[in-house]
């Protein structure tokens, strides 16, 4: 099984930015792809950034292209996210997750929380006006 420990977050002012990275660690396991998702109080996950772990393609969602960029390290099992010209509106808990089983390579699974199988405890941004 694999943990998923994120780091990076905390509190900027508007047009700032911010790095979270997320380390995956556990005994025999293979990532096909890991992911950012974003949660604003009392709504469901959204998705916000994916990439593969073999090819490095990266999708985002239309909220985040331009602005924010999605990176790993296969050899650290690390994958990072760069957020620039943060906005008051990305303010929630971001969440790391991976696709350890291959479910990412079906249809759209990239972009829905149901491809990943793993997930971390949650990051939060805060973005201040």
């Amino acid at each position: 099984q694999v943990q998923l420990v994120e780091s990076g977050g905390g509190l900027v002012q508007t047009g700032g930015s911010l790095r979270l990275s997320c380390a995956a660690s556990g005994r025999s396991f293979s990532v096909y792809a890991m992911a950012w998702f974003r949660q604003f109080p009392g709504k469901e996950r959204e998705f916000v950034a994916a990439i593969t772990w073999r090819g490095g393609s990266t999708y985002y969602s239309d909220s985040v292209k331009g602005r924010f960029s999605i990176s790993r390290d296969n050899a650290k099992n690390t994958v990072y996210l760069q957020m620039n010209s943060l906005k008051p509106e990305d303010t929630a808990l971001y969440f790391c997750a991976a696709d350890t089983i291959k479910r990412t390579y079906y249809g759209d699974a990239i972009y829905d929380r149901y491809g990943y199988d793993a997930w971390g405890q949650g990051t939060q941004v805060t973005v201040s006006s």
